[in-house]
Parts: C-alpha cells; structure tokens; sequence
C-alpha cells in the first residue's frame, strides 16, 4: 500500500511488477487459459490536473509514490502480455475503498480505530496527516462486486475505473467519523503521517465499466463508515 511503499520502495516494485511476470510467466508456460483480473489503483492516475476531472481511464499516468509507480508497471505489463500472448486478462483501476474489517493501516479504519480509543481513554487526541487531500471512496464489499462482474462481463485486455464519481476530502471523512461516533476529541497532525508527495485530487469516472457491466455503488458512504465504527468498537 502507499504509506508502505515509501519506506519499502523495492520491495513494493518487486512485489507489483516481479510478482505480476511471474505469475504471468507460470500461467504461460504452463499452456493454462484461465481468466485473470489484476487490481491495478487510481494511484496510477498520480497529479491530476483540475481540468482532467472526473478521471477517466484515458487520462494520463502521473504517479507521485512508489506504490502507484509499480501499479503502472502491473497494468502495462497486463495489456503487454494480453497483447503478445493473448492472456485473458482485465484490469481495473479502483479507487479508494473502505468498509468493515478493512485494515486499520487504511485512512477510514485508523481514524475509527483512534475515535473509539479516545473514547475508551486508552489515548489522548486522534493523530491525522494531510487532511486537504480528496478521494473518491467506494464500499469495499460494492467493489468486491466490481471485481465479481469484471470477470464475468470485461473485455479481455481493457481496463475500467471503479469508483463512485464522488470526492471526499480527508477532512470531510474525519469529520464524518466524528460525528456518527458522537466523540467529543482532539485532533492533532503528526508529521511522520505526512509523505514526500501526496495525490491531491482523486474523483473517478465510471461511465465506461458501468456501460459494459451495470455495475454501480449501491452503499451510501456514511452507512459504510456507521459499520467501519460498529466493526472496530466491537474489537477495542
């Protein structure tokens, strides 16, 4: 993942890129046809200009972390190898998502995690980094039915946005969270969650996927983070 893939930049683009030749290379050589859905990201899209919005899948990749530098590399290497050998292979570019037992590494789940332990007394205030950045989030389980459809209904060798065509900023979610939690807490920016370069505006297009799938989100974000919070507070 992003945060991640700043103190482990190698080993993000082996996993990504050399982890990705060799699963193709084994199916390859193996003379096996199975149909293949690699999960590429929206971090992909990187710098996105206030005139490219929404994002569609044409637009240029600009990555701004390792992470999102080593999910080019998978995508491209999926349509090269659908190209030259024919894999069965679809890729999606999803963006952001969240939902119950999503891991606490992960913006919506860290900020639910520190609320319910404010809460519990168990820490002071709620640590943030950047809160200015937008993001498009989806429900994980409305995009685990993406994938589903993907491979049941995508073109061999297209990719397609996964998204809900709506942005949040960081703000925006930590205020939300706040709020279903009924939490009166403080919050304070720590400058070890701030990176070397953040993706300020990430809002998607799904036109394309929907039209092929007719696939579109069906939970709103704030019952998905009421259930990010009912998850965590039964653990804490």
């Amino acid at each position: 993942y992003v945060v991640s893939s700043w103190k482990l930049p190698s080993d993000t683009i082996t996993t990504n890129v050399v982890g990705t030749v060799n699963l193709f290379e084994a199916i390859r050589r193996a003379r096996y046809s199975p149909r293949i859905l690699v999960a590429c990201s929206s971090e992909e899209y990187g710098y996105v200009e206030p005139g490219e919005l929404p994002i569609t899948e044409n637009n240029p990749l600009r990555p701004l972390s390792p992470y999102g530098v080593s999910k080019v590399g998978q995508d491209l290497l999926s349509y090269q190898y659908f190209k030259s050998y024919g894999l069965d292979v679809v890729r999606t570019r999803a963006f952001n998502h969240t939902g119950p037992r999503r891991s606490r590494v992960f913006v919506c789940s860290n900020f639910a995690t520190q609320i319910i332990e404010t809460q519990k007394g168990l820490r002071t205030h709620v640590s943030v980094g950047n809160l200015d950045a937008v993001r498009d989030f989806t429900d994980v389980r409305d995009t685990v039915a993406a994938y589903w459809l993907a491979l049941e209904a995508g073109e061999a060798g297209e990719v397609y946005n996964i998204c809900s065509g709506r942005g949040y900023s960081i703000r925006e979610v930590l205020d939300k969270l706040i709020a279903l939690s009924g939490a009166d807490v403080k919050v304070r920016v720590d400058a070890e969650r701030l990176r070397p370069s953040d993706v300020p505006l990430l809002i998607g297009d799904r036109t394309k996927f929907t039209a092929r799938t007719g696939w579109e989100p069906r939970i709103p974000f704030d019952q998905t983070l009421s259930d990010v919070l009912a998850y965590w507070r039964a653990i804490i």
